[in-house]
Formats: structure tokens, C-alpha cells, sequence
């Protein structure tokens, strides 16, 4: 009965952690043929389904080589660092995110447009199959790190990898179809990822030890992150309608 009730506490876990990934996966899907986006997410959830559960395996049994301190430096208290495998897995991750969520803000201001879909070959399909993978186990460390913290039952932290990301699978399609019939709040989420690189960057940061001028790098608080989410929501729903009403009133 506990390993029932800890199976669902990280389902549940890995759920409220996995909003962030699901908006990178449908953001990311969309660099692809449209007849193949449906296709590259699943296959991209699924890959990373099986290599979350590989991650899980490697972490139960080498977690004390993933904190351990394999470089440091310290630029009279200008610049100091710790860095484990952890944190530069979290820190590569965020920049990354951070980059992305940029550059199509960048375009989209531009009016710009991606390349057209039916010029798109079957290798930008691996591509962001590739990249969803990637960032999936990016997203992934720290929920397989707090499901460690949890039980040290496999099997429980196994099938709660499995159900999530099933899970992920069924609401994928849902956000995806959800982002492109309201173009307007791709933005919203395009700002959200943002907040998500930031977070990561900050998060990796401490687990460094990252020190700037004297002071150490503190990880954004999951409230802090959810409120500010949260309020870039009300806006940009108030902003939405307060525009319609405006383009009512216009003859």
C-alpha cells in the first residue's frame, strides 16, 4: 500500500514538473513537416519514456559521481564555480532554452516565418525528434533526482516514468492543436519557456556554487516561478479581451 501511494505522489510529481516540458515539446514539434508533428511527438516522448528509465537506472547506481565536483575556479572573487555533472547538465539545458525562446521571440517580431513544411526534409523530422529527446532529459534530472529522495524502490520510480509520460503523450496533441489555434498565446508560451531557462540557469548555478562579485547565484522558487506564471496568464488574457473590445468599438 506505501509503494502505491509513493507511485502516485510522483505521478503527480512528475506531472506538475513536466508542464514546462510539454510547452517545449509543442513549441519544438512545430519545426517540423505538419504532417509530421503528431508523428515527432510521440515518437520523441516515447524515446525519451525508455532513456528516462535508463537515466533512473545510471542515477540509482552512480548519483554520488553525478555530485561530485569535477572542475572549480576561482577569478579573485570576480567569478567562482563548483561545477558537478549535475550542474552543468541543468546549466547547459536553460541556456539552451533560454537561446530558443529568444530566437523565436526575435522572429516573430520580424514576421518572420520558418521555412515552409513541404520543403522541409525527413531529416529535420530526426532533428527535432533529437531535440525534444534531449531536452526531455534535461527537464527530466531533477524529478528523477526527487523521486530518489522519495523511494528507493525502482520499479515505483519506473512505472511513475512510464504512466507521466503517457500521460504526456495523450495532452501533447491537446497543447499543441491548443497553441495553434490561439497564435496568441504562443507568445505567452514563448515567454513562459524563458522563465523555464531562467529558472534552470539559476538552479544550475547554485548547484555550482556559481559566485558573481561576491555573491552566490540563488535558485528561482517553484512559487516564485508558478505565480509569475500565473500573472503573464491574467495578462495576457486581459490584454486579449480588453483588445477585442477595442476592435469592437471601431467602425
Amino acid at each position: 500500500m506505501e509503494n502505491i501511494l509513493t507511485l502516485l505522489l510522483l505521478v503527480l510529481l512528475q506531472c506538475v514538473l513536466g508542464f514546462d516540458n510539454l510547452l517545449y515539446i509543442s513549441l519544438e514539434s512545430k519545426r517540423a513537416p505538419a504532417d509530421k508533428q503528431a508523428y515527432v511527438r510521440k515518437v520523441g516522448i516515447f524515446i525519451a519514456i525508455a532513456l528516462r528509465i535508463v537515466l533512473l537506472f545510471l542515477l540509482v547506481n552512480l548519483i554520488e559521481y553525478t555530485q561530485s565536483e569535477l572542475f572549480g575556479f576561482n577569478q579573485d572573487g570576480v567569478l567562482e564555480g563548483h561545477f558537478n555533472g549535475h550542474s552543468l547538465i541543468v546549466l547547459a539545458g536553460g541556456i539552451f532554452i533560454i537561446y530558443t525562446s529568444i530566437k523565436e521571440i526575435w522572429h516573430m517580431m520580424r514576421m518572420e516565418e520558418h521555412e515552409d513544411a513541404a520543403n522541409k526534409k525527413t531529416s529535420t523530422v530526426a532533428k527535432v525528434i533529437m531535440w525534444i529527446v534531449i531536452m526531455n532529459l534535461v527537464f527530466s534530472f531533477d524529478s528523477i533526482l526527487s523521486a530518489i529522495a522519495l523511494t528507493d524502490v525502482f520499479w515505483v520510480m519506473a512505472a511513475a516514468i512510464v504512466i507521466s509520460g503517457f500521460l504526456m503523450v495523450y495532452l501533447a496533441d491537446t497543447v499543441s492543436n491548443f497553441l495553434e489555434k490561439n497564435k496568441m498565446y504562443e507568445v505567452l508560451g514563448l515567454f513562459v519557456l524563458f522563465l523555464v531557462g531562467i529558472m534552470l540557469v539559476t538552479e544550475g548555478g547554485h548547484l555550482a556554487h556559481l559566485k558573481i562579485l561576491g555573491n552566490e547565484i540563488t535558485p528561482m522558487n517553484k512559487t516564485t516561478f508558478y505565480f509569475i506564471l500565473f500573472i503573464l496568464v491574467v495578462v495576457d488574457v486581459v490584454q486579449g479581451r480588453y483588445q477585442k473590445k477595442l476592435s469592437a468599438r471601431k467602425p
